[in-house]
């Protein structure tokens, strides 16, 4: 099974793209971002893993993307492939995407897991 790994030391930038969206429209939001994962962004050299994240209330989605390099995202969202999916996201929420670096990490003891 593979999972997303964060880590501090790894070398990884991180996009993360809150967007708010009205409660009837996340899902149709989720499927389009989902669409464009799996058939385009997770292809991409350099691409490590998307996640894609449902608020309970329906009001926000994040889009979680993990990549080898700030290069990498950026000639992914020069794609037209790519472009296709954040443009039909834009027109279904209001996006707000930044790139990251991991700062910290914190587990609980293992004692405190249970």
């Amino acid at each position: 099974m593979r999972e997303t790994v964060i880590r501090t030391d790894d070398g990884t930038v991180a996009m993360i793209n809150v967007l708010d969206v009205e409660p009837e429209r996340q899902q149709e939001l989720a499927e389009v971002l989902s669409e464009g994962a799996e058939k385009h962004i997770r292809h991409r050299p350099g691409c490590v893993s998307v996640n894609i994240l449902c608020s309970n209330d329906g009001k926000r989605l994040i889009y979680f993307a993990q990549w080898r390099s700030k290069a990498h995202i950026k000639a992914t969202m020069s794609d037209p492939d790519c472009q296709i999916y954040r443009d039909k996201a834009a027109e279904l929420a209001r996006p707000d995407a930044h790139a990251y670096s991991v700062f910290a990490v914190h587990h609980p003891e293992p004692d405190t897991l249970g």
